[in-house]
């Protein structure tokens, strides 16, 4: 089901917290969520708290030892 919304690049920019700079999908957060999961297994940067998302380990282990931490 395709939903009416659009997608607002930037208003999506505005809470990106993706340090890679070059990146072509940044506030396109359909593209990103594709493009990380399909292609690597692993999770875009807003997932992630800052400081753990500058570290470029985007992958579902990462994620869940971050956020096992934080609520732990």
């Amino acid at each position: 089901m395709v939903s009416s919304k659009s997608c607002s690049r930037e208003k999506n920019l505005k809470k990106c917290n993706c340090t890679y700079s070059p990146c072509p999908r940044k506030g396109i957060c359909c593209e990103c969520i594709e493009y990380h999961w399909f292609n690597s297994r692993e999770l875009p940067a807003c997932f992630f708290p800052n400081d753990a998302e500058k570290t470029y380990d985007r992958s579902l282990e990462h994620f869940l030892k971050v956020w096992g931490k934080t609520k732990g």
